[in-house]
């Protein structure tokens, strides 16, 4: 046995059941081993694709996605996913190969300092210099992943040390140094508050049913991140919707009476706390993201644990604001929120996939969640070419119909992935909102900078056709009668529905 066949063991052992990826020179001892073992391989056709694929996996599932990619031609293709990732905190596990350990810091074929690029996109990168290192770090990064999950961890595998032979694993003891001292403090303010409120992100989500729970028991209001989306259903009256940027009308109002927030996995990034409150008590397993002054460092459930609530009494005060969020042109043909709304009345309870773009924006302000990862896209980063291989991450994760909505200019950022979604026979139902151009460019360029429309058209290929050579079914619909009618179907995926509509500007934050 091999050092290679030892990781495939470890991956076997610690129940991992899938991984995304592409063979090459410098990790083909890892393919050689994953070949004889049960883990199911998927075949992307970028690395790109593939991190994302991995992202979308955990963000669906909450099991860990697997990315691999051999030496720099492939691993530098990860960087634009990780950092995705690691904007958004998602744990996924990323196993890269590189030269032999002589050609280090080398200009030799292939060789490039990836250790040192991927430190600045990971939450941890390893780089074992000999066999007994990579065993010990790959069993500690799934430890952190399963129990210090912050972000995607990262083990850059020299070839020859995944060829040696000689290595010792060892029983491992790593253990995660939380803070909490502020537990009182916080306590104090709790007990004194009679207008507290939640704000939930995705470092909640392990804790949705507790929360929930507590919610309910003392009738203290939600509100979350675009991440929380679901902990608890936004159907439910003690979900306020989003906080931050786009806050709806019961949100603000809560998080501005409030006399105590209670910020349950958030990262409080500008779009979710422009301003951070004195009655802020923050509580998050990443130090580093930690404001205010009540900062909580450890996990939510050992907070929750430790924290008592009592019964307050304001809901119906905040019920009095209107919760509803005016979106115009909702019936208006060739408008693309009309078409996104259409599409949610039918599929608004399945798992949707977007990108970037202005379609991702009629798609956070029409989609209703009522469980976690049940609208994935690219929040921090906001990269274009999330969408695709997010929904294939998102299907081989739970096996489930997945919806996909993508602009035209995002889907063509990895269209190659049709291949992926077709050889895995998935059920995913791919939207195309074609309004041929980069619609929050031009948007930005005439309300902004005063420009005429510049460099934002596109001539795009006949995406029917394009669906044809990859053998997926295709319709094009240009009015709403005809969506609706196509709608009334039962679609089985892999389908492509390409609904071409017009330009239309996005309602901006106020």
């Amino acid at each position: 046995m091999n050092v290679a066949d030892k990781l495939v063991e470890i991956l076997a052992e610690e129940g991992i059941c899938d991984v995304f990826g592409i063979p090459g020179e410098q990790i083909m001892p890892l393919y050689r081993a994953l070949s004889k073992s049960n883990i199911n391989h998927i075949l992307t056709r970028h690395e790109q694709a593939a991190a994302h694929a991995a992202d979308a996996y955990t963000r669906a599932s909450g099991k860990i996605g697997v990315c691999i990619s051999t030496a720099s031609p492939g691993a530098l293709n990860f960087t634009m996913a990780l950092a995705t990732a690691y904007k958004d905190n998602v744990p996924i596990l990323v196993l890269t190969a590189d030269n032999e350990l002589k050609y280090r810091k080398t200009d030799h074929f292939q060789t490039t300092p990836q250790f040192e690029i991927f430190q600045h996109i990971t939450q941890t990168s390893y780089n074992p210099l000999n066999g007994t290192e990579a065993v010990f770090n790959l069993r500690a990064a799934i430890y952190e992943l399963k129990n210090n999950p912050k972000g995607p961890v990262h083990i850059n595998f020299a070839k020859d040390v995944l060829l040696a032979e000689e290595f010792e694993d060892f029983d491992l003891c790593y253990l995660c140094e939380d803070d909490m001292s502020n537990i009182s403090k916080a306590q104090e303010l709790i007990d004194s508050s009679e207008k507290p409120i939640f704000i939930l992100g995705a470092g909640a989500i392990s804790q949705k049913d507790r929360i929930g729970e507590i919610s309910r028991k003392y009738e203290i209001p939600v509100t979350t991140t675009f991440h929380g989306k679901g902990i608890i259903s936004e159907m439910d009256d003690l979900n306020l919707g989003f906080a931050g940027i786009r806050a709806t009308p019961q949100s603000k109002y809560a998080i501005e009476k409030a006399d105590c927030i209670i910020a349950l996995g958030i990262k409080a990034s500008e779009r979710t706390l422009p301003e951070i409150p004195d009655n802020l008590i923050h509580v998050n397993i990443n130090r580093d993201v930690l404001v205010g002054d009540y900062q909580i460092h450890g996990k939510v459930e050992d907070f929750l644990n430790q924290i008592t609530f009592h019964k307050v009494d304001w809901l119906g005060e905040i019920l009095k604001v209107d919760y509803h969020v005016e979106i115009e042109g909702l019936d208006d043909d060739m408008a693309p929120q009309a078409a996104i709304k259409r599409i949610f009345d039918k599929y608004g309870d399945n798992i949707v996939a977007c990108g970037a773009g202005s379609h991702t924006t009629w798609a956070t302000l029409l989609k209703k969640s009522t469980r976690p990862g049940q609208f994935l896209f690219p929040g921090s980063m906001a990269p274009m070419g999330y969408g695709l291989p997010a929904a294939i991450g998102a299907g081989i994760a739970t096996g489930e119909k997945i919806i996909l909505i993508n602009g035209d200019g995002d889907f063509q950022m990895n269209l190659q992935e049709l291949a992926t979604l077709k050889n895995n026979n998935l059920d995913v139902l791919v939207f195309i909102i074609n309004n041929s151009e980069f619609g929050i460019i031009r948007q930005w360029q005439e309300q902004f900078y005063g420009m005429e429309p510049y460099q934002i058209k596109l001539e795009n290929p006949d995406f029917i056709k394009l669906a044809s050579s990859y053998h997926i079914d295709a319709v094009k619909v240009d009015n709403l009668s005809d969506l609706e009618y196509i709608l009334e179907k039962d679609l089985k995926g892999p389908m492509i529905v390409e609904v071409v509509c017009r330009s239309e500007d996005i309602p901006l934050p106020k």
